[in-house]
């Protein structure tokens, strides 16, 4: 099924902040980006760019009711931190607002948060196109970042989640255990890529 961009727009335009939809814009031109450099499919990259944070202003209880609904398992962690949950929801809206059914899209949507170890080529796009994406300034460090997600995915992917561990800890922020998974994954995988070198 064809997505309707234009009518996902307006949808936004009325659910999130002029900010967040710069940002959303900019994630889905470096979401489709990075997947031509890849070889993800651009399409569906930017398609999940562009969907990915459809749930990110809706209230806590909004996110928690539609996630018991839908069946997600809940850790206390993400009880406490329901923002959190926002990837997943955003999914969720995804299907049953838009009727969006590609299993590779719904898994970018709903990873672009945590990420999740074992996750796919466009997951791991479009995890790194939300941390780098342009309207995120242009500090040494992202500068440097972004051109790691243009040579390596995996190593682009560890950075991202050492950079985001590295905020939450020094603002005392809760720390999902699935950033940690992530992280740790895609660090393996950087590994085993610099052996066969």
């Amino acid at each position: 099924m064809e997505l309707d961009r234009e009518r996902v727009i307006a949808w936004l335009k009325e659910e999130v902040s002029a900010e967040r939809l710069a940002h959303i814009f900019g994630v889905e031109a470096m979401s489709r980006e990075l997947a031509l450099v890849h070889g993800a499919d651009p399409e569906l990259a930017a398609q999940a760019g562009l969907l990915h944070d459809l749930a990110k202003f809706f209230p806590k209880e909004r996110l928690l009711k539609l996630a018991r609904q839908a069946g997600l398992t809940l850790d206390p962690i993400l009880e406490a931190t329901p923002h959190l949950i926002h990837a997943d929801v955003s999914a969720l809206v995804a299907q049953q607002e838009f009727g969006v059914k590609n299993p590779k899209i719904l898994g970018a949507i709903r990873h672009h948060t945590l990420g999740e170890p074992g996750m796919g080529k466009l997951s791991r796009v479009v995890f790194v196109a939300d941390a780098l994406e342009p309207n995120r300034g242009d500090s040494p460090d992202l500068t440097a970042l972004r051109q790691t997600a243009r040579v390596n995915l995996d190593r682009a992917v560890r950075q991202t989640c050492d950079r985001t561990l590295s905020y939450l800890l020094k603002h005392q922020k809760t720390i999902h255990p699935r950033l940690v998974e992530t992280r740790n994954w895609a660090l393996q995988r950087e590994r085993k890529e610099t052996d066969t070198l």
